[in-house]
């Protein structure tokens, strides 16, 4: 489950594809798009499993995480030097299967890499994640979940199911999200570049 019983509600299954790949379609970082995936991150921390990502396009700040019920110990971050590395290094993990959750970032995929992904995601039975430019769905895709997510006029998350198995959906959701705690008033991100009074940590 999603742990948003609106989404879960529109997901086939009933929430996030395992054995599949997801495109999260969004300009931008802080929208909440992270705190999207949290509940997804601490069911893993039940399960004793671990989770990757791959080519975060800032530092993740590791107590923020934690604070949020992420289990660093299981959580590894590589940082490869190039897109294409990080989806071969997306692919290879997805295959491996090592993982139960592989997140990714990249700015520009083209269909077959896509499609090994999907591919990939299928062998190993992961729940596979990617973030993705909002300018990409117009672009084909082979991922049978695709998400956009924009912020919301009341500080929410608003999600549109743009491809899932079935009808499209007609309407966006709005989701409340839960922020990380506050610490002295000024929030603290989960990743970029944290307030100066907070210390910063890549988990690796």
């Amino acid at each position: 489950a999603s742990g948003f019983p609106a989404l879960d509600a529109q997901l086939p299954g009933g929430g996030w594809p395992r054995g599949a790949l997801t495109e999260l379609l969004v300009d931008g970082c802080g929208l909440g798009e992270i705190s999207l995936l949290l509940p997804a991150l601490r069911s893993l921390r039940q399960a004793g499993d671990w989770s990757l990502a791959v080519a975060p396009p800032h530092p993740l700040h590791a107590p923020a995480w934690a604070a949020a019920g992420v289990d660093l110990s299981r959580l590894l971050v590589v940082s490869p030097a190039s897109e294409t590395d990080a989806l071969w290094a997306m692919e290879q993990a997805l295959v491996s299967g090592a993982p139960r959750l592989v997140l990714g970032w990249a700015a520009h995929a083209d269909a077959r890499q896509l499609r090994r992904l999907q591919v990939a995601a299928v062998q190993g039975g992961c729940l596979a994640l990617l973030f993705r430019p909002a300018r990409a769905a117009r672009e084909a895709s082979p991922a049978p979940l695709r998400l956009a997510l924009a912020a919301g006029p009341a500080g929410d998350l608003t999600v549109a199911l743009l491809k899932r198995r079935g009808p499209p959906l007609a309407t966006p959701l709005h989701l409340g999200l839960s922020r990380p705690a506050r610490r002295h008033d000024h929030g603290v991100p989960l990743a970029g570049r944290p307030p100066a009074h907070h210390a910063t940590a890549v988990c690796a």
